[in-house]
């Protein structure tokens, strides 16, 4: 999705700053919305000093039914003085600054976008073992995986694209791509031979006859000239598969409700 690209930049997964305390930090700040996820999954709520701005939007956070009571961040830069914590997840990688604060005394935790689900689960075992409680992390991993081994199989496969606002379509090596793969389908964007995020025009997705669309759904209506094109007449008859951006904006959690979606709409009765 166009929404996630911006979670790229993040870099890798790294764990900076301090030597690790010896008790579990208490003043915890998340700077992005794919940290807050883990963060709300994983932490007691005592040791949630700060979310990020987006933490409230239903539109990208899985999560945002979680955060009732919690602070969110609208000046990072004077908010993360001010708070002090002893652990800031979502700091990017290479840099010694949060939005301009100067460097301080608390351990820094980078984390990149997941595009598998394979890198969820590191995700999920180093934010656990960051914030001091690697036994939920497991726990967590394991109702995962547990919930994904009972999804049945998929009755009608094919070939799927991801297509977004404006004629964008997500490719290979994505987490879209990777839930395409579980769910036994092929994606469209490696049989054109298109990179993680192209343009495509409306009447090349035509001419390329997908089985399925698998689109946000806030693009369910129109809203705009974006969100016109995906309600083409030329698109009607192909089926499609409707998620909501949160799922899939970042690796997390929310991955095994994306899962069961997509298999219940392949599932479903003609």
């Amino acid at each position: 999705m166009i929404g996630r690209m911006m979670f790229a930049a993040l870099g890798a997964f790294a764990l900076t700053g301090a030597a690790a305390p010896t008790q579990h930090p208490r003043r915890i700040v998340s700077l992005n919305v794919c940290a807050d996820q883990y963060l709300l999954a994983l932490a007691d709520p005592g040791q949630v000093a700060a979310l990020s701005s987006n933490a409230r939007d239903p539109s990208l956070s899985a999560a945002a039914d979680k955060v009732r009571g919690l602070r969110t961040l609208r000046r990072p830069s004077e908010e993360v003085l001010a708070i002090q914590p002893d652990l800031i997840l979502g700091f990017p990688i290479g840099e010694n600054k949060v939005a301009g604060v100067p460097p301080g005394n608390w351990r820094t935790l980078g984390l990149a976008s997941a595009e598998s689900y394979g890198a969820i689960l590191d995700q999920i075992r180093q934010v656990a073992r960051a914030i001091g409680h690697v036994d939920r992390g497991e726990a967590l991993i394991a109702r995962m995986n547990r919930d994904l081994a009972t999804l049945p199989r998929s009755t009608r496969a094919g070939v799927a694209a991801y297509y977004q606002r404006r004629g964008y379509m997500t490719g290979t090596g994505t987490l879209i791509d990777d839930l395409m793969h579980r769910a036994g389908l092929t994606n469209l964007a490696a049989r054109l031979g298109k990179p993680a995020l192209a343009q495509v025009s409306l009447e090349e997705m035509v001419a390329a006859r997908p089985d399925w669309l698998i689109v946000e759904s806030a693009t369910d209506r129109v809203v705009d000239q974006g969100t016109e094109m995906l309600h083409h007449p030329a698109l009607r008859t192909i089926p499609r598969i409707s998620l909501p951006q949160s799922w899939t904006v970042c690796g997390g959690p929310a991955y095994v409700q994306a899962a069961k979606a997509i298999t219940a709409r392949l599932n479903a009765p003609r």
